[in-house]
């Protein structure tokens, strides 16, 4: 038998529903899993398994949990849809070997996935990765996965179904003083994008003066009206008319599976991840007088390492993927962890993103500042400069995309955009330093596409950048 090559990304295995993310192939990688538990020890300690609002996500998450129980091992499984947050939050509640979560994140609804949160709650890291591939190519070798069937797993105890709200929303409780924000006033819109964000906000923060203005909380897998359940600009049309039309104070926004953050100011215009990061972190250090290191991925922006100058706090950099920034942020006892593609995790809460929990920071620092979103930016941009952003996802198809890798990795430019080259490295893709800012040119994690990424302090070199990026790449 010819089988699918199981290989984990950025954040677990993605692939596009009934052609290669088919139950025999998720029940594979709940074989993997459950071989990788049981040759760590960590099987009586049991698994989560929890699921996105895609299409027959609650299916898949089924038929992981009949393999896990095929094994002898014990799961909780979500009694509905909920964030991925979630359930790396019910790891550490149950004391739990570890998660499976089935979602494909941030892609267009075509897609589903899976992935797996060891045991301390974050994203698997590279070794652990390397293990779960292995133990899924065993289980095939090995004839296929072990099951029993749901039903039967229900009735040996085995298979577990529980709502992970009320324990999570606890410990949210007991980190962000949620009585303030209740009567702050803020007038928030919410933009659940059709995924596991709806209702978390509005729960949360029920009972007093803030309102929260839900908008696409229903479960909808075709992602109407948008890309993909990605919360940026292009995405996020709605909520931009919604905060002016009903004169809100701030729009946010999470993804798929709730675990990255988009934000739009009190005028409608949509604020960037990089200057969100830079405001959270400005919030841990100015607002709420923490100290400590921050971690950022190559691709976030450099206003991290000012504020860390103002600060005087180290800013440590890894590849991106939070299978990289979790590991760090708990190895150096970072106070924050930040991505550009909009995940961020803290110290109090977990080694992993979470668009709800950096949510609420956001609504904090309205509430200590008294200030508006567009005032806030002028304020970080005070300490630490103007800084400027975009990115241009270019979709290649079979052999493309290694292609225009292969010609980025011979380029020597000594210019880009009529700046000069000051260093080039592969730390993760190709990056450019340059007089003024910064590009990068990398292969998605998650989908097929090549990313060119660039940060300047001139508005006017982005577009020049950006077409420098497509032309060493020859797309």
């Amino acid at each position: 038998m010819t089988f699918t090559p199981i290989k984990f990304g950025t954040d677990g295995w993605r692939a596009i529903i009934a052609e290669d993310y088919t139950f025999q192939n998720v029940r594979d990688c709940a074989e993997g899993v459950a071989r990788y538990l049981t040759d760590t020890g960590l099987a009586s300690r049991g698994l989560i398994i929890g699921f996105d609002t895609r299409f027959g996500s609650e299916h898949f998450a089924a038929a992981s949990a009949e393999v896990l129980a095929g094994h002898g091992i014990k799961t909780f499984i979500f009694d509905s849809a909920a964030a991925t947050p979630i359930a790396c939050h019910a790891i550490l509640d149950k004391q739990a070997g570890g998660a499976v979560v089935i979602t494909a994140s941030h892609n267009p609804g075509t897609y589903n996935g899976f992935k797996y949160k060891p045991e301390y709650a974050g994203s698997a890291p590279p070794e652990v990765v390397d293990q779960l591939e292995a133990a899924i190519d065993a289980g095939r070798d090995a004839g296929g996965p072990k099951r029993v069937s749901f039903d039967e797993g229900v009735a040996s105890g085995l298979i577990n179904k529980f709502d992970p709200r009320p324990a999570y929303d606890a410990h949210i409780a007991t980190t962000v003083d949620l009585d303030r924000l209740r009567s702050a006033g803020v007038n928030v819109v919410f933009d659940a994008m059709h995924a596991t964000g709806a209702g978390v906000l509005s729960r949360l923060l029920a009972g007093g003066t803030t309102r929260v203005n839900e908008l696409r909380g229903e479960r909808n897998p075709s992602f109407p009206g948008m890309v993909a359940p990605e919360p940026i600009g292009r995405n996020l049309s709605q909520l931009m008319e919604a905060v002016v039309n009903t004169g809100a104070d701030v729009g946010l926004a999470t993804d798929g599976d709730a675990d990255r953050l988009g934000m739009v100011d009190e005028k409608g215009h949509f604020v960037d991840q990089h200057q969100t990061y830079a405001l959270l972190c400005y919030y841990l250090l100015e607002y709420r007088g923490l100290r400590g290191p921050i971690v950022r991925s190559l691709t976030s922006t450099r206003m991290i390492d000012k504020l860390g100058e103002a600060y005087g706090v180290p800013v440590l950099e890894t590849p991106v993927g939070f299978k990289f920034l979790g590991p760090k942020m708990m190895e150096a006892g970072a106070i924050t962890a930040g991505e550009e593609s909009g995940g961020y995790a803290f110290a109090a809460h977990l080694p992993e993103r979470d668009g709800a929990y950096a949510g609420l920071l956001i609504l904090d620092l309205l509430a200590r500042s008294g200030k508006t979103p567009s005032q806030l930016i002028a304020e970080l941009y005070a300490k630490v400069g103007e800084h400027f952003y975009d990115r241009i996802d270019a979709h290649l198809q079979d052999g493309g995309r290694e292609a225009a890798i292969a010609k980025v990795a011979s380029a020597t430019p000594e210019l880009l955009a009529g700046r000069k080259v000051l260093k080039h490295d592969n730390l993760d893709g190709y990056r450019f330093e340059f007089e003024g800012g910064w590009l990068v040119i990398r292969p998605s994690g998650t989908e097929p596409l090549l990313r060119i990424y660039t940060e300047v302090t001139d508005k006017a070199l982005v577009k020049p950048v950006l077409e420098a990026g497509r032309a060493l790449a020859g797309v």
